[in-house]
């Protein structure tokens, strides 16, 4: 409870040390060092005002880090400007922030490492997966952008494109498990809506909605994954699914197709279809060809060599696959499901076991290794 607490406190506290002064890099490291704090402290001792304390003690660590270089009567006027004891204000800076670390002095991939990490709360490795580079090449990626924007007043906010790139990625995140961000990323996107007419920040709700209509049937009660092929539909949010089918309707209306629309629609196809079996798989797999021509994304062809496979027959599927690079993160685990299908099931338990042990996660990984298990088990009778 307490790490959710303070992942939910950040951005607050963050935006009330950047209002009082200080620098955006600063003001990070001394949020973050304050984290560090709570977490020691709270377990035996937890404050009856959380958020009061994260301010108090952040801005503190950001003074004794300002004292080492800077005049005395400076250092002397900070002390006298640290916040008064009682409740913090009650503003959520959230959204401001997401903004403000698209900088134009940043290039797009560094606004939203920056962004994920300082504001969304995501470790260095979780937003390296989401890149697809290595944890070391995504650290330095950072600690650039830190010194970017170091000193750099705040008041040229970033593109409406970075930040919706950025709550893609938080909501992500917290749709696989790992870190509970998906709500927050929704309460966000919706703030967006609200403030700008844009048709790919409504492609962008009605994608999250749709995804997140489905979360309750993703996990077994053990902890596994179930496919979506298997999930129990009577379970899913009907509600939700109306009101993201109804936004995205809207947004298709402008006709000013973006990739969270294409994103939206596939999504929406899979929730119209009362059984996995009743899918419109043609019409999915020609929402993908929108979406190739959008974004020209590895990740996209991947999966929509899947619906092609769904669509056309699995060797139509591992055709479309021949084309991509084996070392996409997933690539073994689709050409394991495509061969199984196509009744090479020597393979498919191979190319299973091989996905597994390259799982970013440990449901994933569990999940591969009784897929192969299950087929070895049937080979063998």
């Amino acid at each position: 409870m307490n790490e959710v607490l303070l992942r939910s406190l950040t951005p607050s506290v963050l935006g009330i040390l950047v209002r009082r002064g200080a620098d955006f890099a600063a003001a990070e490291d001394a949020v973050q060092d304050a984290l560090v704090e709570a977490v020691r402290v709270w377990p035996a001792d937890r404050p009856r005002d959380p958020k009061g304390w994260l301010v108090t003690v952040a801005w503190r660590k950001f003074l004794d880090a300002t004292r080492a270089d800077t005049a005395r009567r400076r250092r002397e006027d900070l002390v006298e400007e640290e916040p008064a004891p009682g409740p913090a204000p009650a503003v959520d800076d959230t959204l401001q922030l997401y903004f403000l670390c698209a900088h134009p002095s940043l290039t797009p991939s560094s606004a939203v490492a920056l962004t994920l990490r300082a504001v969304g709360g995501l470790t260095t490795r979780q937003i390296a997966r989401a890149y697809l580079v290595p944890e070391a090449t995504m650290a330095q990626r950072i600690s650039r952008a830190k010194r970017t924007v170091s000193g750099v007043r705040f008041d040229q906010p970033g593109d409406v494109a970075t930040v919706l790139r950025v709550l893609y990625l938080v909501f992500n995140e917290g749709y696989s498990g790992d870190v509970d961000l998906a709500a927050e990323a929704i309460r966000l996107t919706r703030q967006l809506a609200a403030a700008i007419d844009h048709p790919e920040v409504a492609g962008l709700l009605a994608l999250m909605l749709l995804h997140h209509a489905r979360r309750a049937t993703r996990t077994a009660p053990d902890g596994s994954l179930v496919p979506l092929a298997e999930q129990d539909r009577a379970r899913w949010d009907t509600a939700s699914i109306a009101e993201g089918v109804s936004i995205l309707q809207a947004a298709l209306a402008r006709d000013r197709l973006g990739e969270f629309q294409a994103q939206a629609a596939i999504a929406a196809l899979h929730a119209d279809a009362p059984t996995a079996g009743e899918t419109d798989w043609v019409q999915i797999v020609e929402w993908y060809d929108e979406l190739t021509r959008l974004t020209d994304s590895p990740v996209v062809r991947l999966n929509r060599a899947v619906a092609v496979g769904e669509a056309d027959g699995p060797r139509a599927g591992l055709a479309a696959l021949a084309a991509l690079k084996d070392s996409l993160p997933r690539h073994a685990a689709v050409a394991a499901y495509l061969h199984e299908r196509d009744g090479d099931l020597a393979t498919a338990a191979r190319l299973y076991a091989e996905a597994a042990r390259k799982a970013p996660n440990l449901a994933e990984r569990d999940h591969l290794t009784r897929q192969a298990a299950r087929l070895n088990a049937r080979r063998s009778h």
